[in-house]
């Protein structure tokens, strides 16, 4: 099972999710408390190894800056969290990951729109596109097998219903922010702690 934290913001928040297992780092570049600038992500991506990922997570950005933020950092992939269009996604040298939140089936559907590398799942918005420690209806996703071995499941994570959701939903990655985090800061033994629950085998 695959593993982002997503909104890292420092170095040893970096340095303990790597240690922890974790398999994808997230930098926010879109309107969040966990917002990084471009030199910050790339101080940061710095100390993470080659093995481990390095994401930015975009809100309806415009492509230059987007690729841009992504050679200065070192980016490996580029998430794009809000109404971005099929067309817009196939513009990058980056493998994309296209996050949708889930409301309802239909909501699932757009998924079917889009030739990305992932597909993230994700809560409904809040003040924030995603990091709003919200669950939607695991159920939902039951419609989209064919497309399983592509989904990243995000929202409401954290230790204690990481496993159910992974039974459930069948993902390829879990992505998880404000489910390791104490007092809005990420926490080394909630990442710990889940890193070991999503990879441990039912």
């Amino acid at each position: 099972m695959n593993v982002k934290i997503c909104g890292i913001t420092t170095k040893q928040a970096a340095i303990q999710a790597v240690e922890a297992g974790a398999d994808f780092i997230g930098f926010v570049f879109a309107d969040s408390k966990r917002k990084l600038d471009r030199e910050q992500a790339k101080e940061i991506a710095s100390v993470i190894p080659a093995s481990v990922k390095k994401v930015g997570v975009f809100v309806n950005e415009d492509a230059e800056t987007i690729k841009e933020i992504a050679d200065t950092v070192g980016l490996d992939y580029i998430q794009l969290h809000g109404d971005e269009s099929p067309a817009f996604c196939q513009q990058f040298a980056y493998p994309v990951i296209k996050a949708f939140q889930i409301k309802t089936a239909e909501d699932l559907e757009k998924v079917n729109d889009y030739n990305c590398a992932y597909y993230l799942l994700d809560s409904p918005a809040g003040k924030y596109r995603g990091g709003n420690g919200e669950a939607f209806d695991w159920g939902l996703v039951k419609h989209l097998h064919p497309l399983e071995e592509k989904i990243i499941l995000a929202g409401g994570l954290h230790a204690d219903n990481v496993q159910q959701a992974i039974a459930e939903v069948k993902p390829v990655g879990v992505d998880v922010s404000s489910g390791v985090e104490t007092d809005g800061a990420k926490d080394g033994n909630k990442m710990v702690a889940f890193i070991e629950k999503a990879k441990r085998e039912r």
